[in-house]
């Protein structure tokens, strides 16, 4: 997919393992990368792993410094053609015992900050009169899952938000679509017990948990000129888990 040869895009949660991913797809297409995070050390790494990429520390749980992270960003980059909505937590309870910090931490980095860096890069993209914006969700997002009420509700909220803005920006040529992933292999995964582990991967009709590959190709996908008339989608890779 040549036509990513120079696009600038930012990649949200660049340093674990799916976004890790998306960024070494990204680079094999020759667009111009801009990798984000919270730790500096794991950046260098990915800066040292992938020559000419660019990268920059952000928080996105600082709300109020997303529109200066937008703004610095695209100006490092020289403008902006896609974002990458990767980054994301986890802090799971049974909702007895959840605290409202435990939901509000979530919501507030899952969802909130999402959205406000949608909001920022589509006034970028609109200069442009055109982008792609891809938005991370999860499969639990659809199908609920134990313990995970705040992360559940902040992942289906996104898919509810991207559809919003699918809807108000198709016009201005932006396609904002979600990709679901199922159980990929990642460090969060491996932590798993191989009881549960096993568990999972018996309803999973491909019997295998995902690669980190699997997400960064439907990413490389979503924001080529082979989806353009593809707009609020969720496409959903999890081996047959959910099939929507």
């Amino acid at each position: 997919m040549n036509d990513l040869k120079n696009k600038n895009i930012i990649v949200t949660g660049s340093t674990g393992g799916i976004g890790n991913s998306i960024v070494k797809k990204l680079y094999e297409s020759e667009a111009n990368i801009l990798a984000t995070g919270t730790k500096i050390e794991k950046l260098n790494e990915l800066k040292d792993k992938f020559k000419n990429i660019k990268i920059l520390k952000f928080d996105i749980s600082q709300n109020d410094k997303t529109e200066q992270f937008i703004d610095d960003a695209t100006s490092e980059l020289g403008g902006l053609d896609c974002i990458v909505n990767n980054a994301g937590v986890t802090q799971d309870n049974l909702a007895i015992r959840m605290n409202v910090e435990e939901w509000k931490k979530v919501i507030d980095i899952n969802l909130t900050s999402s959205f406000l860096i949608c909001k920022y890069a589509i006034k970028k993209m609109l200069k442009n009169k055109s982008g792609k914006i891809v938005n991370i969700t999860s499969v639990v997002g659809h199908t609920g899952n134990l313990g995970q009420a705040n992360y559940t509700a902040s992942k289906a909220g996104i898919v509810a938000m991207s559809k919003s803005l699918a809807i108000e920006y198709a016009k201005k040529n932006i396609n904002i679509n979600c990709i679901s992933p199922g159980f990929i292999k990642t460090a969060m995964t491996d932590k798993i017990e191989e009881k549960m582990k096993d568990i999972i991967i018996s309803k999973i009709p491909s019997a295998k948990l995902g690669e980190p590959q699997d997400i960064a190709n439907a990413v490389i996908f979503l924001i080529s000129s082979y989806s353009d008339y593809i707009n609020g989608e969720t496409l959903h890779v999890n081996g047959g888990m959910y099939m929507a």
